[in-house]
């Protein structure tokens, strides 16, 4: 399988995932949209790239957080509660994409 087109449905699979919970508890729309296309380009950018010096399994957490940085910056300054979420679902998901990656490649 091509890596564009695996890479992209990891993405959506990944941003299936994150933005689940926000469905659940009716989240703004927009808000929804973005987590989707952070973790849909997200998956594309971990899947195809390979950073010098770092393990394999720890490049897509470490990708994914940096990634979700400039979220995090916006949404501190309104719900500071959601900031450990973000993080920890960046990292989270970011590992897994590495590992679906790496795997199915």
């Amino acid at each position: 399988m091509d890596t564009l087109l695996l890479s992209a449905i990891i993405g959506v699979v990944a941003g299936t995932i994150d933005i689940i919970p926000m469905v659940i508890q009716k989240l703004d729309n927009r808000a929804t949209i973005s987590a989707f296309l952070q973790y849909f380009f997200v998956s594309i950018i971990i899947v195809n790239i390979d950073l010098p010096h770092i393990v394999w399994w720890l490049q897509g957490g470490l990708i994914s957080v940096a990634l979700a940085l400039p979220v995090v910056v916006l949404v501190s300054a309104q719900d500071k509660k959601a900031v450990p979420i973000i993080l920890t679902m960046a990292a989270i998901l970011g590992t897994l994409i590495c590992i679906a990656g790496h795997f199915l490649k």
